[in-house]
């Protein structure tokens, strides 16, 4: 969600060469962004694991001799490692007890106000005069992951003309974020006895026994993914997809990105904050008295935001934009 901000960084200022510095996991994301020139790997259970990896980060980060910081995290480390790594401006929120670090502290939204991720990320910039000249979502795929997808596809056996449907059933955050499985199943079924379509089950190394029960359950074969493939792969593969149907998860944003419409089933988060920005298609939330409560398990151990969205509401919804 913070590709905006970085392409209106890079419209600000053309000439500037831009560095990210992201985990490992994350990178593919922006290996997909035009406006950044180098990303450098921020890998805290290999070159960087420990206290001795933590100061060999900050003399990597020394040498290149940065003029400028922008913390879109918040966090207390990231101010930390930029202050260390002698970096003259630094500029982020003041949250997080970090302000110390910081050289330039654009003003926080008020807690009163909802607005989406992407404009907070916006805000930073902003607030040190940088105006948001992109409020798109964009990421680039390239010919080498257009040509991995196809290969995963063909060991499938899905042909170019099948049409595909994903589904996205887990979610990083906790079970509160997650639509019931055997939903997801029965969802798959009912689609592609309607279309006939082919169904991707998608997800990361933590979904692979999900996405087998999923497949398990279900009457009609699919193509369980879920822990098969990379980031770089299964954005790749999200774009060969007519519809994408997803709970609020990384990868609901990286088929906003994309522009496959899509439908996102939302229980405790709130869709006006972390929704698909600029999505084409459908958001489903049930909208009870405490949701969304923005736990990762549902408090009162009832999980109504999400079992009150049916099958049916969502086959309607999927429906529509096929």
């Amino acid at each position: 969600m913070m590709t905006p901000a970085v392409c209106s960084l890079r419209r600000r200022f053309p000439k500037a060469e831009i560095f990210v510095l992201a985990k490992p996991w994350v990178v593919p994301v922006f290996e997909a962004l035009p406006y950044v020139d180098r990303i450098l790997v921020y890998d805290k259970a290999g070159r960087h694991r420990g206290m001795a990896g933590f100061i060999r980060l900050v003399l990597d980060l020394r040498t290149f001799r940065f003029d400028a910081a922008i913390l879109f995290q918040n966090a207390f480390e990231a101010a930390f490692i930029a202050a260390l790594s002698g970096i003259p401006m630094r500029i982020g929120y003041s949250t997080d007890g970090r302000g110390i670090l910081l050289t330039h502290r654009p003003p926080l939204f008020p807690r009163s106000r909802k607005i989406h991720q992407v404009d907070y990320y916006l805000g930073i910039l902003k607030g040190v005069g940088i105006p948001d000249t992109c409020r798109k979502l964009c990421l680039s795929i390239g010919d080498r992951e257009t040509e991995k997808a196809r290969y995963i596809l063909d060991r499938y056996g899905i042909r170019r003309s099948d049409t595909l449907v994903g589904i996205n059933p887990g979610a990083a955050y906790g079970p509160a974020k997650q639509w019931p499985s055997d939903r997801f199943a029965a969802l798959g079924d009912r689609i592609q006895e309607a279309f006939g379509t082919k169904i991707l089950i998608f997800g990361g190394s933590a979904d692979r026994s999900l996405g087998v029960r999923i497949r398990q359950s279900m009457r009609y074969p699919a193509v369980n993914l879920a822990g098969k493939t990379d980031l770089s792969e299964a954005m790749a593969l999200i774009r060969e997809c007519r519809l994408f149907i997803t709970n609020d998860s990384g990868l609901m944003h990286v088929a906003s990105a994309l522009k496959v419409p899509l439908v996102a089933i939302f229980g405790s988060t709130d869709p006006e904050a972390t929704g698909p920005w600029g999505y084409r298609g459908r958001i489903l939330e049930s909208k009870i008295s405490c949701s969304p409560c923005l736990e990762p398990e549902c408090p009162l151990g009832h999980l109504q935001c999400m079992t009150r969205i049916t099958t049916d509401a969502v086959f309607e919804a999927a429906k529509a934009l096929l």
